[in-house]
This record gives structure tokens, C-alpha cells and sequence, in this order.
């Protein structure tokens, strides 16, 4: 479900056509609809609620690594949801945006002594220790600070699932976690630590799920592990789940209902009276956005092969280049006639800045806008400014109200940024 319709003809994001942001913001452009934000938290909230007895007072913490835009992050604040981080820069993002520390996961497979010094000074609510080496250097960290910050153990359950391999995050060659007999080990360990506080597992396997049974697979040896650690008289009071559930791009699998998982996830927790988190990013950002761009010309050979060339390229939305991910086109003003077979393309120098192959789109000419769909998860978040082409703004709508919440920069401005070296 998104906020991004036709109304008289034209592409609007809840109440405000896009062709006015487009005028006054400029392409490329991110709009992101505040409706859709509220609307994807609010089912996750309502289906962990309805699972209270299995789940506890789940917190739902968004992956602010799929979309780390302040009024992104205080509008999902203001309902409620804390935040998962895997650094300090994110950390201090989720606080500046409203989210309270104790409701901040930090996680991360490289976190450095200074970012856990600031977790653990910040009062995150836990911090998720991926390996033997880390829960040493944390311990080393929280002696020094006087500290005993709660910690939960990553487990990497070897079930490995994802929409593409450089997704993928619980299986066995994964850089993320540690198996699950060198977790109990780790438990343990920490549990005889006064500068540490194990109080739960964690564990997330990949991103775009679109199947519950690997998730289903990866719960279920959290809730084994729970019970082998109780009965060696450990605690165990949090489980950690992570995300990963998949939304609906279009050209791929429908994914389960976010009701459908979490009802998997309260039926495979039954009776152990843990508290759950769950990890969402995409599945609340990424069809609360999409990416606004203008057709500069239409390039056509005498092979009859047809290149649409945008002023949007792999800097503003790295997904195709990275994962060959789908994201429909959509013209804002679509004009009548047969579709014709598109190379979707954009003006940086490189053969990857290609969105789309042979896609089937309505007439476009120069200067239409079109936008891409199901952008707002890891699309500004991971953009650059690549062939020295300025970083893409953002922008937030509420109803017939919007604002830039990322302007634009100059050229003067990225040129300031860099002072010659004092020889030159």
C-alpha cells in the first residue's frame, strides 16, 4: 500500500502533484509520503500487538540503514518505533530525530572501541556482539567506563536468505554472527563478566524475504538456543528477530503479509515469555518513496534499439547497478498510446547506469517526468556524488503539505568542501 496516485491525470504523492515539486525542487528528486510511513508501522504495530502473549512489548526498531533521513526517522519516532543502527553516525542520527536511547539497538560487524564507548555512554538499550573478538574488546571498553551495557549474541543460524546474494546474511560463508554452538559459548562467556550483561540472541539472515520458512528456520533455533541456555541457568529475556520480510516490487514475488509473519514468529516463540524486536527497513520505507526524474532526450539507433536517458543515474539509485533490482517506471503524466521496449538509462559514464532493459513503457518524450517505484529504502541512503554530479535531494509530503528535508548542494558548495593542500 502507497500514497502515490493519479488524480485528474497526473502522478500525485498523497495530495500534492509531483509535477510542483518537480518544478520548484528540481530532478532527480526523492518524495517520500508521510501516510505511507504511518501506515506500514502501524500494521506492523497492530499484528505485534495482537501477539502480545508470545512476543511481550515488542519493540519495533527500523533499520535506519534503509533510509537515515532525519524527518524519515522523527516521523516514524513520533509513532513510536526505535531505530537499529550499525554505527555511531546512525546512533546519533535516531537520537537527533527523536528515538529515545533505550529504544536503539546497535549492531554491526566492525564496531570500533570509540562507537562502542559511545553506545554504551548514550545508554543504548543493547548492543547485538557478532563475535568472540568484539565481546572482548567491548568487555575491555566497559571495564574502563565502569559499565555492564546489555548485550545480546548474533547468532549466524546458517540459514542464508535474501532477493540477491549481496543480501544475504545468515548463511554459513556470511561475514555476520557466529554459529550457534560458538554463541552458547559466548553467552556464557559474558555471563561471567561484570562488564557485560547478556540478556538475549539475535539474529537477522538476509533482506527482500519474499518465503516465511527460512525465517521460520532461523526463529526456531533462537528459541532451541533459549532453552538450552535456561536450562544451564543463563537468562534469556530478549530475542532479537531482525528484518528481512520482503515488499512488493514489482517483476518479483509477493511476499507474506506482515500479519502472516509475525503471527510465524509469535508461534514459534510460544511459552518462552521473551520480548521480541523486530528489525524493519523496507518493509516501511521502501514503497513510501519513490524517485522523481525528467526525460532529457530519447536516443534512438538505426537498430531500432531505444535508450531513454534520464537525468537520475546509479549515483541517485544504486539498487539496479548493485542487485539488478526491479523498480517499475511510471510516466507522472502518462499519454495515450502502445507501449514501446525502453533501455532505461541515466548520464553517468558508466555501462552499469542502466535501470532497465528492453521495459515496456507508454510515449515518452524529452522533458517528461517519470518516477521510479519503491524507492524509499536504500535509495538516497546509499547515493553519492559520483561523476561530480550534486547529491539528490529528498523530500517529505504530509497531505497537501511537503518540504525539502535534504536540499540539493551548489556546485559551490561541493567545491568548498575541499581545501586545496597548503602547497598548491
Amino acid at each position: 500500500m502507497h500514497h502515490f496516485d493519479l488524480k485528474d491525470g497526473t502522478l500525485h504523492a498523497e495530495g500534492v502533484p509531483l509535477e510542483l515539486i518537480a518544478d520548484e525542487a528540481g530532478t532527480p528528486v526523492y518524495v517520500y509520503s508521510t501516510a505511507t510511513l504511518k501506515r506500514h508501522y502501524g500494521l506492523l504495530r497492530a499484528a505485534a500487538d495482537a501477539h502480545r502473549e508470545a512476543l511481550g512489548e515488542a519493540l519495533i526498531a527500523f533499520a535506519v540503514k534503509a533510509n537515515s533521513n532525519l524527518s524519515v526517522l522523527a516521523t516514524l519516532a513520533r509513532l513510536g518505533c526505535g531505530a537499529d543502527t550499525v554505527s555511531e553516525g546512525e546512533i546519533r542520527r535516531a537520537l537527533a530525530a527523536g528515538v529515545p536511547a533505550d529504544r536503539i539497538i546497535f549492531s554491526g560487524v566492525g564496531k570500533t572501541d570509540m562507537e562502542l564507548a559511545f553506545a554504551i555512554g548514550v545508554g543504548v538499550r543493547q548492543i547485538n556482539v557478532e563475535s568472540g573478538a568484539e565481546l572482548d574488546r567491548l568487555i575491555a571498553v566497559a571495564a574502563m567506563m565502569g559499565a555492564s551495557p546489555a548485550i545480546a549474541i548474533r547468532v549466524n543460524p546458517n540459514v542464508g536468505a535474501g532477493g540477491h546474494a549481496k543480501i544475504t546474511t545468515g548463511g554459513k560463508s556470511d561475514k555476520f554472527g557466529v554459529p550457534a554452538a560458538e554463541a552458547m559459548d559466548l553467552y556464557r562467556q559474558a555471563s561471567q563478566s561484570t562488564h557485560v550483561t547478556p540478556v538475549g540472541l539475535a539474529c537477522h539472515i538476509g533482506s527482500q524475504i519474499t518465503d516465511l520458512a527460512p525465517l521460520e528456520a532461523a526463529f526456531r533455533v533462537l528459541a532451541q538456543m533459549t532453552r538450552d541456555l535456561r536450562a544451564q541457568g543463563h537468562a534469556v529475556t530478549r530475542l532479537d528477530l531482525g528484518g528481512g520480510l520482503g515488499v512488493p516490487y514489482s517483476g518479483g514475488s509477493e511476499p507474506p503479509s506482515p500479519a502472516d509473519y509475525v503471527a510465524m514468529a509469535a508461534r514459534v516463540l510460544a511459552g518462552l515469555e521473551v520480548e521480541a524486536a523486530f528489525e524493519p527497513g523496507r518493509l516501511l520505507a521502501a514503497n513510501a518513496g519513490v524517485l522523481l526524474s525528467q526525460v532529457i532526450q530519447i536516443n534512438e539507433r538505426s537498430d531500432g534499439r531505444r535508450f531513454l536517458v534520464l537525468d537520475a543515474a546509479m549515483n541517485d539509485l544504486m539498487r539496479p547497478a548493485l542487485y539488478e533490482a526491479y523498480h517499475d517506471v511510471l510516466p507522472v503524466t502518462p499519454r495515450p498510446g502502445a507501449s514501446q521496449p525502453y533501455d532505461v538509462v541515466g548520464p553517468v559514464c558508466e555501462t552499469g547506469d542502466t535501470f532497465a532493459r528492453d521495459r515496456a513503457l507508454p510515449p515518452l518524450e524529452a522533458e517528461d517526468l517519470v518516477v521510479f517505484t519503491g524507492a524509499g529504502a536504500y535509495g538516497a541512503v546509499m547515493a553519492s556524488e559520483y561523476n561530480s554530479r550534486p547529491l539528490v535531494p529528498e523530500v517529505l509530503v504530509e497531505g497537501e503539505n511537503w518540504a525539502v528535508v535534504r536540499p540539493r548542494p551548489t556546485y559551490e558548495e561541493m567545491l568548498d568542501r575541499e581545501p586545496f593542500a597548503d602547497w598548491l
